[in-house]
Parts: structure tokens; C-alpha cells; sequence
């Protein structure tokens, strides 16, 4: 699953055919299509339900009464570690989430919040001592060309926070989750590690790293929801009934994470 750039690419258009938002604007481009032929009403029909279907999807996937539960319910698989001073590991591992490149506004490179949660994540669980080693795996997001990679700002940030340089090992090759599963056993080999990512990318990175012969003990961060889908309905707020733009973002984080962890099992990832 190395992927060369046109397969990369590929992976990168399909993925982006799951996003609700992508649908949303399809049925409204077929709608305003229909809609410019000759009056008929069977045409007619058509593009009242093309319109409507896309105004439920949008206001659906934008519901915070939709969002958070189908975020938990990926975040709620794996739970905090309960470590004890005694336990140890090889290495602590740290999954990118991506970056921030500088432009004429913003004047640096920067990993975006994900990545730096779970870096920040990753160094307080080495400055607890539970491993000698600080991995972070990351390579470029683009499709074509060559841009920052994300482990080497992730590496910068950790080195703020206190983590000594020569504690740290960086992949800039992977762009992709089996690919920072197979990146890190060619640099520790199949260790025993703390796995730390965002809590619903988990489900998909725990079986990875374990079929590459890693003893995996995971440690969640970067949570979205505040609390198990099962008690979430005891805490809505009339406000959860309106739709937001964050709640559509969590919903696309959340279809495609399922879609990746049933993409890995067909393709034997997993």
C-alpha cells in the first residue's frame, strides 16, 4: 500500500467523494442542471428531490445530535491507558494529523492542531518515562511534488516542549496509516510502543500497527466528544437542534474513518 503518486492521488479523490459536504453539492449541481432544461413535470419532481435530499444530508451531517454520538462512538473504543510508574515501553509513538503551510499571512510552518495535540500527548508520556524513545511518523500531504513534512515540524514542536533531540526519530515518508505502521518497524523494528493518536483514528491504527508485529498498548487524545454516545442524549442543549460547521467537520472525520477501517479489512490491513 506504498502508494505512487497517481494511486495517492486517486486515494485522495475517493476520499474526498465520501465527504457529506461533497454529496451535498452534487445534488445541487444535478438539481441546477435539470433545472435548465424545458419545463416538464417529471423534471420537476426531480429536482425537488434532489434539492430536498440535499438539504437533509447537509442539515443532518451539520447536527451536533449527529456528529458527536457517531465521533464517540469511534472515540469510545479504545480508553486512557492506566499506567503505573513501573510500566516501560520501547518507544512512544506518535501519529501526524497534519500541517499548517506559511504563506503571505501565516509566516511559518507549523503542525495543525491535531498533530500538536498529539505531539503534546506524546512528550508528557515521555517526560512521565515510560520510553527512551519519542517516534513521529508523517511524510507530506500533497498529492504531486514535495512539501514540509509533517514529523519534522511535529519533532520542532516536541523539542519546544522539552524533549531532548536525540530522544526523538522521525518517518517523512508515510502519508497514510499503514504507511506509518510499516515506516516505524523499519526504524524500531516490531516494538512494544504506546500508540498515540486522535481517539477516533485509533480503531483503525491499533490493528495496523499490531499485524506489522507490534506490541501495541494505545493511548487516545485530541478527543472530540465530551462524553459516551450512550450519555450524550442526558446533556443536550436546545443549541445541539442547530446545525454547525464544526459538527459537519466532526461528521466527515467520523464516515471517513469508518470508510478507511472497512477499506484496510478488504485490503487485509487490518
Amino acid at each position: 500500500m506504498e502508494l505512487t503518486p497517481f494511486f495517492f492521488g486517486l486515494y485522495k479523490f475517493v476520499k474526498y467523494g465520501l465527504y457529506p459536504l461533497t454529496w451535498v453539492v452534487l445534488l445541487l449541481v444535478a438539481a441546477t442542471i435539470l433545472a435548465l432544461f424545458p419545463f416538464s413535470p417529471i423534471r420537476l419532481r426531480w429536482v425537488r428531490q434532489l434539492v430536498v435530499s440535499s438539504l437533509l444530508l447537509l442539515v443532518t451531517s451539520s447536527s451536533p445530535l449527529i456528529a458527536y454520538p457517531l465521533t464517540g462512538s469511534l472515540e469510545s473504543w479504545y480508553r486512557p491507558p492506566q499506567l503505573t510508574p513501573s510500566d516501560r515501553f520501547d518507544a512512544i509513538v506518535v501519529l501526524a494529523g497534519g500541517i499548517d503551510e506559511k504563506g503571505s499571512l501565516r509566516p511559518t510552518v507549523e503542525p495543525n492542531s491535531s498533530s500538536k495535540n498529539r505531539t503534546t500527548c506524546g512528550v508528557d508520556l515521555y517526560q512521565q518515562g515510560y520510553a527512551p524513545t519519542l517516534v513521529l511518523t508523517g511524510g507530506t500531504a500533497r498529492v504531486f511534488g514535495r512539501g514540509p513534512q509533517v514529523a519534522d515540524e511535529m519533532k520542532r514542536w516536541a523539542v519546544r516542549l522539552g524533549v531532548p533531540e536525540s530522544a526523538t526519530k522521525i518517518d517523512t515518508e508515510a502519508r497514510n496509516t499503514y504507511e506509518n505502521a510499516t515506516g516505524t518497524k523499519r526504524l524500531i523494528g516490531p516494538a512494544s510502543i504506546l500508540l498515540v493518536s486522535s481517539a477516533s483514528h485509533l480503531p483503525r491504527a491499533v490493528p495496523v500497527f499490531t499485524k506489522q508485529g507490534f506490541r501495541v498498548t494505545p493511548a487516545p487524545c485530541d478527543y472530540v466528544a465530551q462524553n459516551l454516545p450512550r450519555e450524550g442524549w442526558d446533556n443536550i442543549d436546545l443549541l445541539d437542534f442547530l446545525p454547525t460547521a464544526t459538527a459537519l467537520q466532526h461528521t466527515t472525520i467520523a464516515v471517513t474513518e469508518v470508510a478507511g477501517i472497512i477499506v484496510y479489512w478488504l485490503a487485509g490491513k487490518l
